[in-house]
């Protein structure tokens, strides 16, 4: 019996690779950016793996083959992907919860540290060999130990977050949709209200969702409302932030430094980041560690194990 056909839309881990190309008819690309020909590359083909930044709208889902059973994405969110179209066409899909979390919550540690702590600024200078030597006054920031960390959206990798910041001494305040249960919640302030959270966050971690729910949720009024001088980080989706509304409370003031990882529209960022010291800027990494990519991979190659074998997988967008 032939192994079923598998496309992979861009270049993955080694050992991501070399499981695929073993248990299926696997049609890799030895690209990074996103494949143009989804549905012609698709033809014959049982399974996809995609990636953040395909975009499968219900056009695209629509024009797929027959064939395909199964739309692994190679990432925890799954807005880039149509699953409702996908489920009219009986198509399931597949995302990579739980196994980011960690790497996640790592690199929003390191966007609130490095901003708060103009280490981008430091290294600029350094590199463009402006540093004159230690002066009392030079490159002053703000210490996050025992401030209060406000964290919206307390799933998963904002929980890694907090576990974090508590050995900084920081005191853990978040809003989200419902109140966790105390054995995840630990010692955690929640609030049901952007009213009581949004002035308590000395630094402010964004770890909702995407969607058009969450759209810009981090506008000039709730900006406003922070304390002046916050520090922001956003290691989870970029359509979180009003880029326009944050540029400029990081012109005035009322944002002292932020740390941006995701962008809205992406890879473009907006232009008004770039010429601002007080910003920190990553290219979507996230979950770049060898460890946790070589784990996405393999749970989405578990997803589609499972579908094309009649089961229904863990991982299963529902």
């Amino acid at each position: 019996m032939p192994k079923p056909v598998l496309l992979v839309t861009r270049r993955l881990p080694q050992a991501i690779e070399a499981r695929a190309a073993r248990d299926y008819q696997a049609r890799l690309t030895a690209s990074d950016t996103p494949m143009t020909d989804v549905v012609a590359q698709a033809a014959g083909a049982n399974a996809v793996i995609c990636c953040p930044g395909d975009v499968f709208d219900a056009a695209l889902i629509g024009a797929l083959p027959e064939s395909v059973k199964v739309i692994a994405t190679f990432s925890v969110g799954y807005d880039h992907v149509d699953v409702a179209a996908a489920k009219a066409r009986g198509i399931a899909v597949c995302n990579t919860p739980d196994v980011l979390s960690v790497a996640t919550a790592e690199c929003a540690m390191l966007l609130i540290l490095a901003a708060a702590r103009r280490a981008g600024e430091g290294e600029r200078m350094i590199r463009a060999g402006n540093w004159l030597g230690w002066a009392p006054t030079q490159l002053m920031g703000t210490q996050v130990s025992g401030r209060r960390l406000g964290i919206f959206g307390f799933g998963r990798i904002g929980r890694e977050l907090a576990k974090m910041a508590r050995g900084f001494g920081m005191a853990i305040h978040y809003h989200d949709v419902a109140r966790l249960p105390p054995e995840l919640e630990g010692d955690a302030v929640f609030h049901p209200t952007e009213e009581t959270f949004l002035p308590v966050c000395d630094v402010l971690s964004l770890h909702a969702p995407g969607g058009a729910g969450t759209r810009h949720w981090l506008n000039a009024d709730r900006i406003a409302r922070l304390p002046k001088g916050a520090v922001v980080a956003n290691a989870a989706r970029g359509t979180l932030v009003d880029d326009i509304a944050l540029v400029a409370a990081l012109t005035s003031g009322q944002v002292a430094a932020a740390g941006l990882d995701v962008y809205d529209g992406e890879p473009r960022v907006n232009p008004g980041y770039l010429g601002l010291e007080n910003v920190v800027l990553l290219p979507h990494l996230g979950s770049a560690t060898t460890e946790t990519r070589d784990a996405m991979g393999h749970l989405a190659l578990d997803g589609i194990d499972a579908v094309l074998a009649g089961r229904t997988p863990a991982n299963l967008v529902r």
